[in-house]
């Protein structure tokens, strides 16, 4: 076995023949140790160059985050006057028609108009009020959805759902295009102008 002083002695001579003899290379950042070490033809150590890169660093915009709804609601199970309570803090959902609701049974033949539709749809409004959230109560609990008219396409009804609702949307526009249908016969459908409104995704968006 070779001496453990006489094998310390060798690499220390080896390491500072290669420290003595080696040539630093500005321009490539490297030791060259050619000259060192004839039979290592044309070997070098790198010394690596230290940087920071900043290309993958993305900064969150709080407008592009999903909303959060951080506000109080009420039970199911909680009384009305307590779900009442809660619901007058939220606002109600805005209604950019202002006339009389009417009021006829299903099976009535009212003409297609545009005043016949909103005065039906108002009318919607109050008879399925349990999917909107026009009522105090509604809202307590969380439903805060409602529905607007758009425009008469032909003899079809366009409408726009907004807010929350408990219901699956598509339920909901069912349940209005059927009472709007039941009343004014010339209407073939009721839909929604965006495909999207009608998504559990809109939904949970909704405030």
């Amino acid at each position: 076995m070779i001496p453990n002083a006489l094998l310390l002695g060798a690499l220390a001579a080896l390491s500072n023949a290669a420290i003595t003899n080696g040539a630093f290379v500005p321009s490539t950042g490297k030791y060259s140790f050619s000259n060192a070490f004839p039979c290592l033809k044309q070997q070098a150590l790198t010394v690596p160059r230290m940087s920071s890169d900043w290309s993958d660093f993305a900064y969150d915009d709080p407008d592009d985050l999903d909303p959060i709804d951080t506000r109080t609601y009420a039970d199911e199970n909680d009384s009305q006057e307590y779900k009442a309570t809660i619901g007058s803090q939220l606002e109600s959902p805005d209604i950019d028609w202002h006339g009389d609701p009417i009021f006829v049974p299903q099976g009535s033949v009212l003409p297609l108009t545009v005043e016949n539709v909103q005065g039906v749809l108002a009318a919607c409004r109050e008879e399925i009020g349990t999917m909107f959230g026009y009522s105090a109560e509604n809202r307590g609990v969380g439903i805060t959805g409602g529905v607007d008219f758009i425009e008469l396409d032909g003899p079809s009804v366009v409408v726009h759902l907004k807010g929350r609702f408990w219901h699956q949307r598509t339920t909901v526009l069912d349940r209005v295009g059927a009472y709007i249908m039941g009343r004014i016969p010339e209407v073939v459908d009721v839909y929604v102008a965006d495909e999207w409104e009608l998504t559990d995704e809109a939904n949970d968006e909704a405030l």
